[in-house]
């Protein structure tokens, strides 16, 4: 009774707001596009939609049907795509999220060997998902994330690839550039600058200003790292990156990173796949190599320790 084309249809016109405008994105006239709901909604027994103007608005029905739609649809996507790819004599393609911001230039060293190792298998990287990084997993948008904060599920697993240190970076000639750790209070005057993150997802915040009910001066947030550091290397604000991370920019630009708290900030990346992939040779091979990529830099919890 339900099929593929009706979800389509319902979430087309979630996204349009408009039968008229569902209808050329899918290329149907209204009137075909209105009677199959229609018959969908006699034989449901249900109505889907409620008309507001000239909205439509789902009813309780309709939500369901909505959330049932973003979940299938792009898993049968992602199955069709894989299909085709081994029609066509490939691997496919390893769909990576990321949820750590600095960590782009971590993975362009773990891609270019992967790619001369697979010529066989693309590799695509995404940022946006629409129900966060967790959520593009079970739904097939991603096939791998990359996140500092693992959150365990059934049908996930969860690897640690590197250790690091989160440290606050000042420019050379910041009044707080010769100490040998910073203290919360010392950031009130502060301008800090961040990735577009929300709050409770930045280990500033959340392992270090919060818990001392200490706030910037000011919170800035900057989308690359090039920018956020050529900002504080110009004097114009403090930043809270990976010490790897900082310690290659430091050749380049007067930046010091300085340790967050006498004990400092330890975190860990991660590697989240679905268990129903863990045979994906291709899948296990990035892991595998971003996990020796990983030892080479992934040295500073021991120092933290120390």
């Amino acid at each position: 009774m339900l099929e593929i084309s009706h979800l389509a249809i319902v979430r087309e016109v979630h996204r349009q707001g408009s039968l008229t405008a569902a209808a050329g994105t899918l290329c149907l006239t209204q009137s075909a596009l209105s009677h199959t709901m229609k018959k969908l909604e006699q034989q449901l027994g249900c109505a889907i939609w409620l008309r507001e103007g000239r909205r439509l608005r789902p009813t309780q029905a309709g939500e369901y049907l909505l959330a049932v739609a973003n979940r299938v649809l792009p898993q049968l996507a992602a199955a069709q795509e894989r299909l085709q790819q081994y029609a066509r004599g490939e691997r496919g393609t390893l769909r990576i999220g990321m949820e750590c911001h600095p960590c782009y230039q971590w993975l362009l060293k773990v891609v270019a060997p992967y790619l001369a190792s697979w010529p066989d298998v693309d590799v695509d990287v995404k940022q946006k998902f629409q129900f966060g990084g967790i959520g593009a997993l079970f739904s097939f948008e991603i096939d791998l994330l990359v996140t500092p904060d693992p959150l365990p599920k059934p049908g996930l697993r969860f690897q640690p690839v590197f250790d690091y240190e989160q440290v606050l970076v000042v420019g050379a000639t910041h009044r707080l550039a010769s100490v040998p750790y910073v203290k919360p209070e010392q950031l009130s005057p502060e301008v800090l600058i961040t990735y577009p993150v929300a709050l409770e997802r930045l280990d500033i915040y959340n392992q270090f200003l919060l818990p001392a009910n200490v706030a910037p001066k000011r919170h800035k947030t900057i989308e690359t790292t090039d920018i956020m550091l050529q900002m504080v290397a110009s004097g114009r604000g403090v930043s809270a990156l990976p010490r790897w991370l900082v310690q290659e920019y430091a050749a380049k630009l007067q930046i010091v990173p300085i340790r967050l708290g006498r004990n400092g900030i330890a975190k860990q990346i991660f590697l989240g796949t679905r268990e129903a992939d863990k045979e994906l040779d291709y899948l296990n091979a990035f892991v595998n190599l971003a996990r020796e990529n990983g030892k080479s830099q992934g040295l500073e919890r021991a120092s933290l320790r120390g």
